[in-house]
């Protein structure tokens, strides 16, 4: 079921990405949650990204499943990267998610994981370290 609901939501996230409305470092499906390390476009907020990706899957669900039900909380939270060690450190707990739940026992073995092998991932912007 996770995914299923995983291709789904990788395909929406992967919608926007191509449209340029974001730049994607990470990310994981998790069975209740997700988390996700980008970088929206510069003339987009993360609030908006977040609408995007939030909404966009909302509505590919109701189609794919017939029906309207809420999906996702209010709000989400956030925290701005501030150098490379802090990306560093926020991908990899990103990337143990699945493993810290024992899903899996190693990052590329979970599918709706960046860790997964075969994903196309941005890079750290390199202008951020003087942001």
């Amino acid at each position: 079921m996770v995914e299923s609901y995983g291709r789904l939501f990788l395909k929406t996230l992967y919608g926007y990405k191509r449209q340029g409305r974001f730049q994607l470092h990470a990310f994981v499906v998790m069975p209740e949650h997700v988390h996700l390390l980008l970088t929206p476009a510069i003339d987009i907020t993360l609030e908006r990204a977040m609408q995007f990706i939030k909404g966009g899957y909302s509505h590919a669900a109701g189609v794919e499943t017939g029906r309207k039900a809420k999906i996702w909380q209010r709000g989400f939270t956030d925290h701005r990267i501030r150098n490379t060690e802090d990306f560093e450190n926020h991908r990899n707990y990103i990337h143990q998610n699945p493993v810290e739940r024992r899903l899996v026992m190693t990052a590329p073995e979970y599918r709706c994981c960046s860790a997964f092998p075969g994903f196309k991932l941005d890079a750290w912007p390199p202008a951020a370290e003087a942001a």
